[in-house]
C-alpha cells in the first residue's frame, strides 16, 4: 500500500474527501516526526513505538578502496512492533 492508497483509504472509512484524508495523515506524520526530533518516543498502544536509538561509532570499510574509516555515532529512527500487531501477523 502506498501513500495514495492509505488516503484513498482513510476518505472511504471515515468518510471524508481525499484532501481531508491528506491532510489528516500528513498532520499525523509530522505529529511523530516532531515528537521524535525533539527524542520522544510515540507510542500507539497496540500498534508498536516509534523512537530514537543512539547508534555508536564503529569502524567501516570503503566498499571501493578498502580503506578503513571511521563512521560517527548518529541518531536513527526505529520502529518496534506491539503485541497485538505482532500476533495479527503469525
Amino acid at each position: 500500500m502506498n501513500k495514495q492508497e492509505l488516503i484513498s483509504k482513510i476518505a472511504k472509512d471515515m468518510e471524508v474527501s481525499k484532501s481531508k484524508a491528506n491532510d489528516m495523515l500528513n498532520c499525523t506524520v509530522e505529529a511523530i516526526k516532531g515528537a521524535l526530533k525533539k527524542g520522544q518516543r510515540v507510542q500507539l498502544i497496540g500498534f508498536g513505538t516509534f523512537l530514537v536509538r543512539q547508534r555508536k561509532a564503529r569502524m567501516g570499510r570503503n566498499p571501493k578502496t578498502g580503506e578503513t574509516i571511521q563512521i560517527k555515532a548518529r541518531k536513527v529512527p526505529a520502529f518496534s512492533a506491539g503485541s497485538e500487531l505482532k500476533k495479527m501477523l503469525r
